[in-house]
């Protein structure tokens, strides 16, 4: 199912918790969170006891630092406890021999890839995954603890659906016996029934139909989904488009001679012998459905056609979808897709087809491929979706790809994956449980006052920007004045009777681990296609009802910017450390999701939230040139260890928001110290100015490191570049950086040539 609205993040920490596809810190007292700085825990006493070991560090004179002359030779000093542990972690990160003006990233993120081993059961590790690390910790704290008397129902059932995934002795002792029951509910999968198999009984839309009802995705050909309508945000429509594909379309496309889809391949293979298939016919039928699934990556459109929203917007009624693909019965496809206890339509709805040239390249496909090869296919996928929900030997299967296609080495712990999937399908129930134990509200307050200084430094840049022609630059004020925020929470989660309400069609029990996952998934699924006839409420709290997680969101649908309570703490802020830290951490976050509304696709919506050109011809090429010079500037950026250039059209998006973020929480910082005056400085690092601070402390939020094959994954698929490029990116096209550094034009921190969009 496509996501309903146009969302974008800085990383996202998803879990699968349904068959039919995607779903969805530190222990507090008096529910104020602990401070994590690096794994730094500290009492004031022992506190005060690293100051000096900071001290003395700071005496000895780093090679290649190019640092701003203290007004004093003995500048005042922070001792807080935040001050103290927000040291520890930038010196632990840091590489001071490193020369700033040569890389940046090195000199402030050196000692972090030098320090951090990535656990085995990751690809990756990152700042990010440090707080979401502890986040999880406080998450299951909550979900494993006993249920309060007379507690609302709510809670008991997302610590039944941890319970059911926890119970891995019933799970074994149910076996997979429930997933060959359901794949033959299903009709069958071919490769498992031999000759049993009936081609002639086989339709793929009535298969459809038979997976819409058992709560699995009706994606594997063509796309459905209740989305938002681009030109007219209040409403919603019927969306079509190209199929979800099982692996990458970007892996798919190089066929069985690339070394990742044979490893698909295996995997398809080891999941049906482990149901049951005789090996040899599995590797000969699965071969087919693994060719049949190429030819549908080659169908569809690359990830690099699919930014221009205008494209995709191909409005017609039901009717008119047959001259694109006859073989499909839409209206009846689309009323047994809806079901008729939800809704039921008319051929002369109106509908997006956001790709008509993939259903045309299905009509061609579908009929010179053998029934048995499309239906091994799909039942791959419902078999694949399933896996997760059974024994530990299916679970090492999922293992052994994931290995091979990121790195990891061994398998995530039950807990997290459990904690993940109940977090997921109870985001408010849990997010109710998270703010009111762990969350420090002093973090909401001091983000309305940074939110405010960089919508005020972007109002500036638009108000000066001198290829904006005034037209265009009253719309994109008119859009930065009218962009909503969101932070923290909102207060509707707290009241027990609207979660109640939400989940009142919703029964899970705690020993069911699999049809937990069946009806979470049909739960879903209805709420969201149940909404086609609601007018649009792009305020509804339920839309904005994932406190617990580590991330960042901008809304082109809703123009609005939203900052949950999870990422309100560690490197990217704390009450009790210098505003330059928190304004390179939080602050940057805030200019970035404020850039993405003006970002190569969010540039495409207007202040309402509508898909409108608001561009003046002229002023609209000269961003595009400009947007050309970061797709050149990082598709010429090469990550060494696996030798790979960056996809600067895939990122140019997140690239864009980088550099206009940046700048804008820079100049935000500069303002604040304006109104409130020079900060202290922070023990050991007393020679960095708190303007140089703010670039350490910017650069932290992007410290990473990653297993080569992650590395390639995130370089071939992602729409971030890896974290070392989002630091050198920004910072070289920054002249205040090299200021502040003192970086010599010319040098790689300070080219002559700079990208700038914002």
């Amino acid at each position: 199912m496509s996501v309903t609205d146009s969302q974008r993040d800085l990383i996202s920490v998803q879990v699968s918790n349904s068959p039919g596809g995607p779903g969805g810190l530190l222990a507090g007292m008096g529910g104020q969170p602990r401070k994590l700085w690096g794994g730094l825990v500290c009492s004031l006493l022992l506190c005060l006891g690293l100051v000096v070991a900071l001290v003395v560090v700071s005496n000895r004179t780093p090679a290649g630092t190019h640092r701003e002359p203290s007004a004093s030779s003995t500048p005042d000093v922070c001792l807080t406890e935040g001050c103290i542990g927000a040291a520890h972690m930038l010196l632990q990160n840091m590489n001071r021999t490193a020369d700033p003006c040569e890389d940046f990233y090195e000199f402030a993120c050196g000692g972090f890839e030098e320090r951090v081993v990535i656990p085995d059961d990751r690809s990756s590790r990152s700042q990010f995954a440090i707080i979401g690390d502890e986040l999880l910790i406080q998450l299951r704290g909550i979900l494993e603890a006993e249920a309060e008397e007379g507690e609302s129902r709510v809670f008991t059932m997302a610590r039944d659906v941890y319970k059911a995934c926890m119970g891995e002795e019933e799970i074994e002792e149910i076996g997979l016996e429930p997933l060959k029951e359901m794949l033959r509910a299903l009709g069958g999968w071919p490769v498992l029934e031999g000759d049993a198999w009936d081609a002639e009984a086989f339709s793929w839309v009535d298969t459809v139909y038979k997976f819409r009802k058992q709560g699995y995705s009706t994606d594997y050909l063509i796309d459905f989904s209740i989305v938002t309508d681009s030109k007219n945000s209040s409403w919603r429509v019927i969306d079509i488009d190209q199929a979800s594909l099982g692996m990458s379309r970007e892996y798919l496309v190089n066929g069985l001679d690339d070394e990742d889809v044979t490893s698909y391949f295996n995997y398809m293979v080891s999941v049906a012998v482990l149901l049951g298939a005789d090996r040899p016919t599995a590797e000969k039928e699965l071969k087919e459905s693994l060719m049949f699934e190429i030819e549908l990556a080659h169908a569809s459109q690359a990830r690099e056609q699919r930014r221009n929203a205008t494209r995709l917007y191909n409005p017609m009624m039901i009717k008119d979808l047959a001259e694109y693909a006859p073989m499909v019965p839409w209206l009846e496809y689309i009323n047994n897709i809806l079901t008729e206890e939800l809704i039921q339509v008319e051929d002369t709805e109106r509908v997006i087809l956001d790709e008509p040239g993939y259903l045309k390249n299905l009509t061609v496909l579908l009929p010179k491929t053998p029934p048995r090869t499309v239906a091994n296919y799909m039942f791959w996928r419902a078999a694949r979706a399933s896996l997760g929900y059974f024994t530990e030997a299916a679970r090492k299967i999922q293992l052994e790809f994931s290995k091979n296609i990121t790195g990891t080495k061994s398998e995530t712990p039950r807990w997290r994956q459990c904690t993940g999937a109940a977090s997921g399908s109870f985001a408010s129930p849990v997010g109710n449980m998270y703010v009111t134990k762990h969350f420090n509200e002093d973090a909401k307050h001091a983000m309305n006052e940074m939110v405010a200084d960089i919508r005020t430094e972007m109002e500036k840049i638009l108000s000066k920007i001198d290829w904006m022609d005034d037209k265009t630059r009253e719309r994109a004020q008119d859009k930065l004045r009218t962009m909503k925020e969101y932070i923290g929470y909102p207060e509707e989660i707290l009241q027990e009777n609207l979660l109640e309400e939400l989940y009142e069609d919703l029964v899970v029990h705690p020993k069911d681990h699999f049809n937990n996952g069946i009806r979470m998934s049909k739960w879903g699924t209805n709420y969201a296609w149940k909404k086609l006839r609601e007018k649009v409420d792009k305020t509804d709290w339920k839309r904005h009802s994932r406190p617990a997680v580590v991330n960042a969101f901008y809304s082109s649908i809703e123009n609005s910017i939203q900052f949950p309570a999870g990422i309100l703490q560690g490197n990217f802020f704390g009450p009790d450390r210098p505003s330059y830290m928190n304004y390179g951490g939080i602050g940057w976050v805030i200019g970035h999701e404020i850039t993405h509304g003006f970002d190569d696709q969010g540039r495409q919506y207007d202040d309402t939230g509508n898909l409108a050109n608001w561009w003046e011809e002229e002023t609209k090429d000269r961003f595009l040139a400009k947007a050309n010079c970061i797709i050149w500037q990082y598709g010429n950026y090469t990550a060494d260890a696996v030798n790979k250039t960056l996809n600067g059209v895939n990122t140019q998006g997140e690239n864009i928001a980088d550099n206009g973020g940046l700048k804008e929480a820079y100049r935000a910082y500069s303002s604040w110290v304006g109104r409130h005056g020079e900060e202290r400085r922070l023990p050991g690092l007393q020679d960095y100015s708190p303007k140089q601070m703010f670039w350490i402390s910017a650069a932290n939020t992007w410290c990473s490191k990653y297993r080569n094959k992650s590395l390639e994954k995130r370089i071939k698929t992602g729409a971030h570049s890896p974290g070392m490029f989002r630091v050198r990116g920004p910072f070289s096209n920054s002249p205040e950086f090299a200021n502040d550094f003192v970086c010599p034009l010319g040098s790689a921190m300070n080219p002559v040539k700079k990208c700038e969009v914002w």
